[in-house]
């Protein structure tokens, strides 16, 4: 296989080379959501919260309203759980990670805070019983004051996130993004919480389902959609090439040392002819959230900037890949200024020169942006190689 060949497998099993719908709906959103796996979170806000912007990439503008109503109220048909990081998953997959609830406790029983504050999560735990779901913040405890800088966590905060992590305690819907905790029995039905998927079956589920959704990867590519370590890794993988799940291949260019890398592709997945259309890559999409199968992919080094001190920052805060038929072609430091209207470019770059033929359908791709955004204009600021020609492009 080559390695453009691999490129558009990997694309058209993440949902893109795809004709848009023309109005996107409950069915649509959960289509999608089952072809992805998983929504990762994260709170970062400066230009639209993570878990929307795959859905956006893929089917363009949509009702955020909608999609909230299919993963924040009670009794939806996903939770949240530790997957790759913190993500919504269908609720059947939820199952398939009792095995990490379980280690997580073994780990954690040793830690300091756990060791100390037994008292505290039996107190929780009974709180949570008697009163349902609540956020971390209605909950009334002397010790739910907030230790140390803004980001510090009470100790409320902390022992309902170790309940989280153990499966005890899960999300019973979000309020202003704020995760409302519940007990797992008074969110999840009998048939996921009595289901009991042993270790080595739910390693094999998980990679045969992430296979699917990459469409072609190496071990770690596949492993790592789930975060799965360990010698059952190689077990699980074995299992599934001899079931004729996943079929070896060789891609020219994967290489390590000089070597060609060991890689799978999915028995059903196809390999599309062309792959066409634009879209804009959240740092935490599927498609570029491992970084290593990023550079071997599209030959693209990126890194997200958030947490680097800003006189040190190469291309920006926030920056998004562009895609451009199947190609990543450039990166964006966008921000929504939603006090003055605008969608702010604040640094455009151009990858090896390629953006530039493609800055008139970035440009259209800025201005859906924007108005998916409620925004009424877009501003280039003059930083970055793509930059002149992005901002002639908009006019």
């Amino acid at each position: 296989m080559s390695a453009a060949q691999a490129r558009r497998v990997a694309l058209a099993a993440q949902g893109f080379g795809r004709e848009r719908p023309a109005s996107v709906g409950t069915r649509q959103l959960n289509h999608l959501i089952q072809r992805l796996g998983l929504l990762q979170i994260d709170s970062v806000n400066v230009f639209e919260r993570s878990h929307y912007l795959p859905v956006f990439a893929r089917l363009g503008a949509y009702d955020r309203a909608v999609l909230d109503r299919l993963l924040f109220t009670p009794r939806s048909a996903y939770v949240e759980y530790l997957a790759h990081v913190a993500c919504f998953i269908p609720i059947d997959a939820w199952p398939l990670f009792r095995w990490r609830m379980r280690a997580y406790r073994e780990k954690h029983a040793s830690e300091p805070w756990v060791q100390a504050n037994g008292e505290m999560l039996d107190w929780l735990r009974a709180e949570l019983a008697e009163k349902g779901p609540m956020a971390a913040s209605e909950i009334e405890h002397d010790a739910n004051v907030r230790r140390g800088p803004w980001w510090g966590w009470s100790d409320v905060k902390e022992g309902l996130e170790y309940l989280f992590w153990w499966g005890e305690v899960t999300s019973a819907g979000r309020t202003r993004f704020e995760r409302r905790y519940a007990l797992a029995e008074q969110v999840l039905d009998d048939r996921i919480l009595s289901a009991e998927v042993p270790r080595g079956d739910a390693y094999r589920e998980l990679l045969r389902r992430a296979a699917a959704l990459l469409g072609v990867g190496t071990a770690r590519d596949l492993a790592d959609y789930y975060r799965l370590r360990g010698p059952e890794v190689q077990v699980a993988l074995g299992e599934l090439e001899d079931a004729g799940d996943i079929v070896p291949v060789q891609v020219r260019g994967w290489e390590r040392e000089g070597r060609p890398v060991r890689a799978w592709r999915h028995r059903d997945a196809r390999i599309p002819r062309r792959m066409e259309g634009a879209a804009l890559l959240s740092p935490f999409d599927p498609v570029v959230w491992e970084r290593s199968r990023t550079e071997r992919m599209f030959g693209f080094h990126y890194r997200i900037e958030i947490y680097t001190p800003a006189p040190r920052r190469r291309y920006g805060y926030y920056v998004l890949p562009v895609l451009v038929d199947g190609e990543l072609v450039g990166r964006l430091d966008l921000k929504s200024d939603r006090q003055a209207g605008v969608l702010r470019v604040q640094a455009a770059w151009s990858e090896d020169g390629t953006a530039e033929d493609a800055a008139d359908r970035i440009a259209a791709l800025l201005r859906e942006a924007a108005a998916w955004q409620g925004l009424g204009d877009v501003a280039v600021e003059p930083r970055g190689t793509l930059a002149p020609a992005l901002a002639s492009a908009l006019g």
